[in-house]
């Protein structure tokens, strides 16, 4: 496959493709949550960017390790384990359920004795995975092309993650709502988040805005084909109405966010550029309101590649 650069993939045409991927990734990702040790904000949970589609990375099993991947270019899904047992299975049309059965069978030939909570989490609609039939579609195509927005938004936003050698997480994927998300901390401690994310206890929201940060990432939502997000929590003074760029950059009172469609990114003269600012700005604006000690936070990281 060659490289196409910005793909375009309108949200309308491959929802019922992203709602049944959504599931997978929700099931997927709860074995990892199953098994992996807890990280500061869940940070052990999400999945992560690959050259072939998105992977847990490595699990660990007792003395062993293991990990499953969603290739979206073969289109399988993928289990691998240190003791050289593998397994793998079509992705292709079927219902959440069947993907479920089919995954914890697969698990359970490979001697991977994994239980989760089958019930999906921060949707409105929480159907279980074994009765989950309304969700069965899958068009190849339009899952290699948000995997292919999904390499853009990675490239990206890495190269946003490097200026920062505070805390900050990784660029990853998070199964509750399928956003890719980079978020840095100030090392302050934040006031207690409310929760109200749907079908998820408050206490999850809790441990994931324990400390004051600043947000960003990709959703498959918010706009004709997705949109880059940005957000502060908690949110100082004068955000919402803080100049950010590009031009096509808007404040959200509804998200309570800064949203950017990826359209208007994809159709930018120079993409990058117009994400990068962006990226910046929306975190100029949380930094600088909430007066975050922005020199001990910060550094070039072409200074720091320098002695190499």
């Amino acid at each position: 496959m060659r490289n196409e650069g910005w793909p375009s993939l309108r949200v309308s045409d491959w929802i019922e493709t992203r709602d049944t991927l959504h599931m997978w990734t929700q099931v997927i990702g709860k074995i990892r949550l199953a098994m992996a040790p807890m990280v500061n904000h869940w940070w052990q949970v999400p999945l992560y960017v690959t050259p072939r589609g998105l992977t847990t990375s490595a699990i660990p099993y007792g003395r062993r390790l293991f990990a499953i991947e969603f290739d979206f270019l073969d289109h399988r899904l993928r289990v691998e384990a240190s003791d050289g047992g593998a397994g793998e299975f079509a992705l292709e049309p079927m219902a959440v359920a069947d993907f479920y059965a089919k995954t914890m069978t697969m698990l359970d030939e490979l001697d991977l004795k994994v239980s989760i909570m089958p019930r999906p989490t921060e949707v409105e609609t929480a159907i279980p995975f074994p009765e989950d039939r309304q969700h069965a579609a899958y068009q190849p195509e339009h899952a290699r092309l948000f995997w292919g927005q999904l390499i853009q938004a990675h490239r990206v936003m890495t190269e946003f993650r490097s200026g920062f050698i505070g805390k900050v997480s990784p660029v990853h994927l998070f199964w509750g709502a399928l956003d890719l998300a980079c978020t840095r901390f100030s090392g302050r401690t934040a006031p207690r988040h409310p929760g109200g994310a749907p079908n998820c206890g408050d206490w999850v929201m809790v441990e994931g805005y324990s400390h004051e940060l600043s947000s960003c990432g990709f959703w498959p939502g918010g706009g004709e084909e997705g949109a880059f997000y940005s957000y502060a929590y908690p949110e100082p003074v004068g955000y919402a109405d803080h100049p950010v760029k590009p031009e096509a950059a808007f404040y959200s009172r509804a998200n309570g966010q800064f949203l950017l469609p990826y359209e208007a990114v994809r159709t930018s003269p120079a993409p990058e550029r117009a994400l990068l600012d962006f990226l910046h700005s929306t975190y100029d604006a949380a930094a600088d309101l909430a007066n975050w000690d922005r020199r001990s936070l910060e550094d070039d990281p072409a200074r720091r590649a320098a002695p190499r």
